[in-house]
């Protein structure tokens, strides 16, 4: 691999100060990258972990710095049935160390401001368990349709999706968030044996041009960042200006951001000279692309959740009048108790009595007072079940195409699920569109008419409608389509 002169210069330079091993260093780049899969603990208890890795073909070689993280050698992860259904993300290993350096617990307010594809944004989801906020937000408009996309599959309910920039945020909420990820745009030196173009793109768009971009998203998060708040600010990049220098020009600025130091953790370098306490992934030293990642605190005590000094949101609900919201209300709980378990419809009734809203058609379950949106690009607010249709006879309730990813297999009524085997070809003609066949067995199971849930292997991937044994195929065919080429690339 050809590289750029001027990094070869600076990284030998770097070398021959530092007590980092250089061996192995420049080998490193011919070398093939290693591929992970992170499974997801939001569907995948961890004693499956074993036979979900073993149904994928793939070996149980744990990443070490991330619980739920494993090496891959799957050469198209993104067309495998799991992946649909989010069992498991695909995501770089050194990637996986963020947000677990994070550690985020449910309750928490957290914002994932550089937050596309998702990877980092889909772990925190997992680690809230439902409780408390996401926050991910994109500045790239196409790139935000990536992330909303992944934080669907995932299954996540309690999330927000921006499409913002970060001083925007920052002036809309100030000293609002109880943890912060930045996974910082850089010049992406650790990616240069992943991605050909990698090089040339540093030689157009080297460190110089994101050191400023780095500096402001650093300011404005200190602004979202609440007294007592967690940030972890990582790239993939070598460039100590980048890197330990731009954390320490901005402790200089703060003091009262501090570095925290981690336990030594198998694989990650933690004896750094320049910033004591950061951590680096070096591709010679470690099973991983090259990662540099900082935890920092800020002093104060942290008050943990919203602090919500505004009005409520005065919904729309007598635009029509109230009747019509509620009877749109009802029509949804009609096709939930059609489908759920009375244990499972008891309880979203419950979940959802004062946080229901309609805009639109559209209804959702919006896990903040949106009044603190006024302002903000959103690209999805919450849990969005579906909306209502009006015909010339009666409003009916269409589910989105996120909402079966969001069911428990389990809080499905029997006769409205059906779960097809990973191996059968049927799940895969189901996910290119095609209509689908029961067997005798199945028939005799199911219901006659209706919505049933398909899952494969017992995780929900989609939605169909059944009449005498023929399922009308209700998956949007062109994600799969999308993924698989996406993969491909």
């Amino acid at each position: 691999m050809k590289l750029p002169e001027l990094f070869v210069e600076r990284m030998n330079e770097f070398f021959q100060n530092s007590t980092v091993e250089k061996d192995g260093f420049w080998e490193s780049f011919e070398k093939e990258p290693l591929n992970g899969v992170r499974i997801n603990r939001t569907k995948v208890s961890e004693s499956d972990y074993e036979t979900i890795l073993s149904e994928l073909g793939n070996s149980f070689n744990k990443v070490s710095w991330c619980d739920s993280g494993f090496y891959t050698e799957m050469e198209n992860p993104g067309k495998d049935p799991y992946y649909h259904a989010g069992v498991y993300y695909p995501q770089e290993p050194s990637a996986m160390l963020p947000a677990q350096v994070l550690n985020v617990k449910p309750g928490d307010i957290v914002l994932d401001l550089c937050a596309a594809p998702g990877g980092k944004a889909c772990r925190i989801g997992e680690d809230l368990k439902g409780e408390g906020l996401l926050v991910a937000n994109e500045i790239n408009y196409d790139r935000s349709k990536a992330l909303l996309r992944n934080i669907e599959r995932t299954g996540i309910k309690n999330s927000i999706i921006l499409n913002e920039t970060p001083e925007n945020i920052a002036d809309k909420l100030p000293l609002f968030f109880d943890k912060v990820l930045i996974d910082a745009p850089c010049s992406g030196e650790g990616m240069f044996r992943r991605d050909p173009q990698a090089p040339k793109s540093w030689e157009r768009f080297g460190p110089s041009t994101c050191i400023p971009i780095q500096s402001d998203i650093l300011e404005s998060s200190y602004r979202m960042l609440k007294p007592g708040g967690d940030m972890v600010y990582s790239t993939c990049t070598f460039c100590i200006d980048e890197d330990e220098n731009m954390i320490l020009d901005f402790i200089n600025k703060h003091p009262d951001m501090k570095v925290i130091s981690h336990n030594e953790i198998e694989g990650v370098t933690h004896n750094n000279d320049i910033l004591p306490g950061s951590m680096r992934v070096w591709p010679h030293l470690s099973e991983g692309d090259g990662h540099f990642c900082v935890h920092l605190k800020k002093d104060g005590q942290l008050v943990k959740g919203m602090i919500d000094p505004r009005p409520e949101p005065k919904y729309r609900k007598k635009k029509e009048g109230i009747y019509t919201f509620n009877k749109s209300l009802e029509v949804m709980y009609s096709f939930f108790n059609d489908i759920y378990t009375k244990e499972a419809f008891d309880k979203l009734k419950s979940e959802t009595k004062n946080n229901i809203t309609m805009h639109g058609n559209g209804i959702y379950m919006i896990p903040i007072n949106e009044n603190y949106l006024k302002g903000l690009k959103t690209v999805k607010t919450g849990w969005f079940p579906g909306e209502i249709k009006q015909t010339a006879y009666e409003k009916i309730f269409i589910p989105s195409n996120s909402l079966p990813l969001t069911l428990d297999y389990s809080d499905i009524k029997d006769d409205s699920k059906i779960s097809i085997d990973r191996n059968d070809e049927r799940i895969i003609r189901y996910l290119k569109g095609e209509t689908l066949f029961v067997s005798e067995e199945e028939r005799n199971k199911l219901k006659k008419k209706g919505t049933v849930v398909i899952a494969v292997n017992n995780f929900p991937i989609g939605l169909g409608k059944i009449d005498n044994g023929t399922i009308k195929n209700m998956y949007p065919r062109m994600i799969y389509e999308i993924n698989y080429c996406n993969r491909k690339q």
